[in-house]
């Protein structure tokens, strides 16, 4: 069977799970396969044939098997390393389940998405040399150090240590000290130490120290903190190269000791996020925006530079919550990269539709947490119902309001998401884009509650959470449009199609605050139109008219960061979160225009009269510059005019009389030849010549 261009193989897996051939050849030609399902039993063991013919072609395999991927990959690296090799699971997710007989188009829809060719993510390097910081407060620190010294760099570092018996061989160097800051990653730390000082050779009961410093400053590689105090980074966990086991547990301080010893030579990690600071909307001109990335950020990975922010490749740890939150798409994830995961929903849900499928629930969750507990489930519970379609993420706080409304738009009737019971702290942005969905939802009248965070590593908890689901009454009608452009682009397109086909379609909905969507609304009775919001706006909602004294708004540029009205002189500008289906949200609405000012000498046209006028009103015979008609005048020109006229004035103080005319070399020459002649000529009187030189006198 192909699908999507690839070779797909499917195994029963030795018959636990209940496939139909001739049902799911049904489903999957209905889903938009070619050919018959080959259903296999044994295709890891005793079929093992039939996937090694399958690599020798050309063509891209897609196997229905992620257990034995392992032993995949190593026969296709001795028969076909070329091989185009990917993997989906259709039996934890849809093959053992209490209602796997039901569950034909759930896997026509998983094989059909995984089909779906994914962009590669780029990726940054790492480089590490071995040089290894070991942080602690007791011999349990030194005993670490010793056990890495044989194949890292190793430097001990004691906070306040108390009665410590110096070892025989000091075979690893100790120094005491509190970082009282740390920065960096992996193959890059910092830290700075106060209290630092090196262990003195002559220690003999305990150890004692040099004269301490503060501020001292050092580099490593790797840190391993045994102090069991408070984390040096925030999001520890998601620190590559720092690693904060808990010293009163050995096996878990062994662990540590273990994944430090590999942590040696260069590393590929991925490049997570994609940045664009030409669409940024942080700030202008020293005027604060949009920050809600610095505000979800738990790894300060993202710092503030200037007008832009800047996202540290090597300190992300891809949790995506940027992208879910950055208004413009100025922040994209990219594991995948591109529009993949867009593409992956719409192939799932289209798959599952045509296939026969109802009441499609989409699952959403990650490839670790999420993953352990729906194979928990299958294997030891009822598994997921047949309407519940997972979709694995890299990290489910990735998801944006973009990704939302897309999922109900392409027809999912509910969406849950898995998320870690550990990452608690980090769901934030993703309430706050789950909270704005259900608004959209809930305005267009599909009811509110169809989007559910489940955080619990229980699998019976989920079980029961997915089976106890009901069926909402109102159905989404799903569409088929292809996720063109960025982020706002497809955000844009999902909406509008729930909105076309919304059981109560409005054309305004009010939006809670901090959307990303909205109007700009201008006082015109104190707006002078100095056109500074403009020049602050970083998205083009805002315009102006360089022939005329006119101010304009694009409502579907607009994300609501408020630059404009931070930078307005005059406060008179104010935000209204909401969502226009109206045509006239696509197009330039006037939020402000006046008639031009006349220069009175030249008739050229300038500024705004009512600015203008008010100006004069407010200085004439006010102001001790401005008490003459003619010094009122100059507010009334244009600036080419009162310049001219400035100078013109008898009391210019830079007036000056007329410039002499410039002098040449000709002119000299001239002056001489004349001098020379009349020299002649007294010359020749004195001698008694006559002076027509015809000897009369």
């Amino acid at each position: 069977m192909e699908m999507g261009g690839k070779r797909v193989l499917v195994c029963n897996c030795e018959a636990s799970m209940p496939l139909d051939e001739k049902a799911l050849t049904k489903a999957c030609q209905a889903a938009g396969a070619s050919g018959e399902a080959d259903l296999n039993s044994q295709l890891c063991r005793a079929q093992l044939g039939n996937f090694q013919q399958a690599i020798l072609g050309d063509q891209p395999v897609l196997v229905a098997c992620t257990q034995e991927a392992p032993l995949f990959g190593e026969v296709a690296a001795e028969d076909n390393p070329q091989a185009n090799i990917d993997f989906v699971n259709i039996r934890e997710d849809a093959g053992w389940s209490a209602e796997a007989g039901g569950a034909t188009p759930k896997i026509a829809a998983l094989l059909a998405a995984a089909a779906v060719e994914a962009e590669p993510t780029p990726l940054v390097a790492l480089a590490s040399q071995g040089v290894c910081l070991v942080y602690g407060k007791d011999e349990r620190a030194i005993e670490a150090a010793k056990q890495l010294a044989g194949r890292l760099e190793v430097t001990v570092l004691l906070s306040r240590p108390g009665e410590i018996l110096p070892p025989r061989n000091m075979d690893v160097p100790v120094f005491k000290g509190s970082i009282v800051q740390a920065k960096g990653h992996m193959g890059g730390f910092g830290i700075t130490v106060n209290d630092y000082a090196p262990a003195s050779p002559s220690g003999r009961a305990q150890l004692v120290f040099e004269a301490p410093r503060d501020n001292a400053f050092s580099e490593c590689d790797l840190i391993l903190d045994l102090t069991g105090g408070t984390p040096l980074f925030p999001a520890h966990e998601k620190r590559d190269g720092y690693l904060r086991p808990d010293p009163g547990d050995p096996v878990a301080v062994q662990r540590a000791l273990f994944e430090l010893g590999d942590m040696v030579g260069e590393y590929d990690k991925p490049r997570y996020v994609k940045y664009n600071g030409d669409i940024c909307a942080h700030s202008r001109s020293r005027k604060t925006g949009c920050t809600r990335c610095l505000d979800v950020c738990p790894t300060s990975a993202i710092t503030s530079a200037g007008d832009t922010v800047e996202i540290d490749p090597l300190v992300c740890a891809g949790c995506g919550s940027c992208a879910s939150v950055c208004p413009t798409g100025a922040a994209t994830y990219q594991l995948p990269a591109g529009d993949s995961l867009f593409m992956r929903l719409r192939e799932l849900l289209d798959a599952y539709g045509k296939a026969g499928g109802a009441a499609p629930l989409l699952l959403l969750h990650d490839d670790k947490h999420g993953a352990e507990v729906i194979a928990l489930s299958a294997r030891l519970g009822r598994g997921l119902p047949a309407r519940v379609l997972p979709l694995p993420l890299n990290e489910v706080t990735q998801v944006g309001i973009d990704f939302l409304a897309a999922a109900f738009a392409y027809g999912a009737e509910q969406v849950v998401i898995l998320a870690d019971p550990k990452k608690r702290d980090e769901l934030s942005g993703l309430a706050g884009q789950i909270g704005l969905a259900e608004a959209v939802l809930s305005g267009l009248g599909y009811g509110a509650g169809r989007i559910h965070l489940v955080d619990d590593a229980d699998p019976d908890a989920l079980e029961r959470q997915l089976y106890d689901l009901a069926v909402p009454e109102q159905n989404m009608t799903g569409g088929n449009f292809l996720p063109l452009g960025g982020k706002r682009s497809r955000a844009f397109l999902a909406l509008r199609h729930l909105h076309d086909k919304a059981p109560q379609p409005v054309d305004q909905l009010p939006l809670p605050p901090g959307a990303p969507f909205g109007a700009v609304k201008v006082d015109t009775e104190g707006c002078t139109l100095c056109l500074a919001c403009v020049g602050a706006c970083p998205t083009g909602a805002l315009l102006d008219d360089e022939s005329r004294p006119w101010l304009g708004f694009k409502e579907d540029a607009c994300v609501q960061c408020g630059l404009c009205r931070n930078t307005c002189p005059e406060s008179v500008i104010t935000l209204e979160p909401r969502l226009n289906f109206t045509s006239e949200a696509m197009g330039a609405v006037v939020l402000n225009e006046a008639e031009p000012f006349e220069c009175i000498r030249c008739g050229k046209l300038f500024g705004v009269r009512q600015s203008i006028e008010r100006i004069v009103d407010q200085l004439a015979g006010k102001h001790h510059m401005f008490q003459d008609s003619a010094q009122i005048d100059l507010i009334k020109m244009c600036e080419d005019c009162r310049v001219t006229v400035q100078f013109e004035s008898s009391d210019n103080p830079f007036q000056g009389g007329d410039r002499p005319t410039p002098r040449t070399t000709d002119d000299y020459l001239r002056e001489r030849e004349i001098e020379d002649a009349r020299q002649k000529v007294l010359a020749e009187r004195a001698n008694g010549k006559p002076e027509d030189g015809s000897g009369n006198a």
